[in-house]
């Protein structure tokens, strides 16, 4: 066999080339160079890109989570369209759903009442119009609206006027036993929240008294009205006197026929205005019509409660709220805490139940919810969210918004929600479109509805955190806003934009 000393060179060559070429970096073309072996060090032909690479670039969820630096529980979930579940965190956590709740009330009343549904607000008389004055009693009676406020009691009162009413033989009544009178929404909220008034069946400027104050000298001009933005009549109903005290800052007593309330001194500074809740509805909106009327001619004695509506009566004017929808729309857009309740009773009693106070009817909707959307862990104290005792996962919420025709119904009463990027500031023209409703309380944060992304498909989501140890522990001091509350809320809000960016690029480009 003969023997070729430049062939066993070539081979020994390729060898450490090849070794060369596997190790890769600086010692594998140090090793191929000194073989003689041209090194590449880049490819001659572009390497095409991972498929979804700008997906592989996207936080985790858990990453979110950790990076918010929440305290607490957080739990997520986000559906496709058809409803399956894409991803989820604490899926089957038990969370408060704070105003959340309301997008369930609100399916609950649409369902069952109607989409045109309206309220009626009348005025009543016992006897007949002679020359002008009713030989009887005048009574007016609500049947619930939450929409009615001064100025539409201007224009009730209007109708008398118009039909040469002046006065009344007989006495004034009020009648709102059409619904149950309920003191407050939440026992464990200040009595002096506005958002927690009592509720009854003839409610006006969602149960609130506007209280004014203005610094003159050492004293203070303190003024207690009805406003709206044609009227605002003071009331006698709901009066105000300076404590000479530090804490709590406004108390209440249940005076005779009337809200007693003190404030304190130290907290007036120079001037300011609040609403404040009331606590005699009825006799509120009896004393407010009465002053609108008679500035249009109609002279009206003081209001007496009235518990049962006589038989025999004739409808001397009638208002009539505008359509359920419309309620709906502007109750998710403002979170008006008076008619989530309003409507959730309504709709209790369209079905036929007699609830005589929010829990009964709120657990009449859970019910419901489980029947009817196929929701399992659900557990409602009230219908507006305010209840911290309240309970839904987010596995559920996402389960119930993407049940068939629920998103037709309710999706565009849904609020636009404004897409911020990752310094929280809201993107100018953002690629997608997000439609939810917030949630807020102490400690707890929450916000559940539908985005589009920026391929067109639409997902279902629902985000929820709390902290319920240290809300627990707010609750215990009393305090308006607790410390540290909203330094959790605005994490949970930065949160909440974070997944959504992350899921509109995961799943939906």
């Amino acid at each position: 066999m003969s023997h070729n000393p430049r062939q066993k060179s070539v081979q020994s060559f390729s060898r450490r080339a090849a070794l060369g070429l596997l190790l890769g970096g600086a010692a594998g073309a140090a090793m191929a160079q000194s073989a003689g072996v041209p090194v590449v060090t880049s490819s001659p032909y572009p390497i095409p890109r991972p498929k979804d690479l700008h997906k592989m670039s996207v936080p985790s969820g858990e990453a979110l989570i950790k990076a918010s630096k929440i305290s607490g529980a957080v739990s997520y979930a986000v559906a496709n369209e058809a409803g399956e579940i894409l991803e989820a965190h604490g899926p089957v956590l038990r969370l408060p759903p704070a105003s959340v709740a309301k997008v369930i009330t609100a399916i609950y009343a649409l369902e069952n009442l109607g989409g045109d549904f309206t309220f009626a607000t009348d005025v009543f008389a016992t006897g007949a119009l002679v020359n002008g004055v009713i030989q009887g009693d005048v009574i007016l009676a609500g049947s619930g609206d939450p929409t009615l406020d001064t100025d539409r009691l201007g224009d009730l009162a209007g109708q008398l006027a118009g039909m040469g009413v002046t006065g009344v033989t007989g006495k004034f009544y009020v009648f709102g036993a059409a619904l149950p009178r309920i003191e407050h929404i939440d026992h464990q909220q200040t009595e002096y929240a506005g958002y927690n008034p009592t509720i009854t069946g003839l409610n006006v400027n969602y149960n609130r008294v506007h209280f004014e104050w203005k610094k003159r000298g050492d004293a203070f001009d303190l003024v207690m009205d009805a406003r709206a933005k044609r009227f605002a009549p003071k009331v006698r109903i709901a009066q105000m006197k300076i404590a000479d005290r530090g804490l709590p800052v406004f108390d209440h007593t249940a005076g005779v026929g009337r809200d007693d309330w003190t404030v304190s001194r130290s907290a007036l500074g120079n001037g300011g205005a609040r609403w404040l809740p009331v606590r005699l509805p009825a006799l509120y909106a009896g004393e407010v019509f009465a002053a609108v009327a008679g500035g249009q001619g109609v002279s009206l004695p003081n209001p007496e409660r009235l518990e049962v509506l006589p038989a025999n009566v004739m409808r001397l004017a009638q208002l009539q709220s505008i359509d359920l929808t419309k309620i709906v729309r502007d109750m998710l857009k403002y979170s008006t805490n008076l008619t989530a309740e309003v409507i959730g009773l309504a709709a209790s009693r369209k079905r036929g139940l007699d609830p005589m106070d929010l829990r009964s009817s709120a657990q009449a909707m859970s019910l419901w919810a489980k029947d009817r959307l196929g929701v399992r862990h659900v557990d409602f104290v009230d219908h507006s969210g305010l209840g911290g005792a309240s309970i839904v996962t987010t596995s559920d919420m996402v389960r119930l918004l993407s049940a068939k025709g629920i998103e037709p119904l309710i999706g565009p009463l849904l609020k636009p929600i404004a897409a911020r990027d990752g310094d929280y500031n809201v993107i100018k023209s953002p690629d997608i479109d997000i439609h939810a409703k917030t949630g807020t309380l102490d400690f707890v944060s929450t916000l559940a509805g539908y985005v589009t992304a920026p391929d067109g498909q639409r997902l279902t989501f629902a985000v929820f955190a709390a902290d319920l140890s240290a809300r627990t522990a707010a609750k215990a001091q009393g305090n308006e806003v607790p410390r540290g509350a909203k330094t959790f809320n605005t994490r949970a809000k930065r949160l909440q934009q974070a997944m959504i960016r992350r899921w509109a690029v995961v799943y939906g480009s």
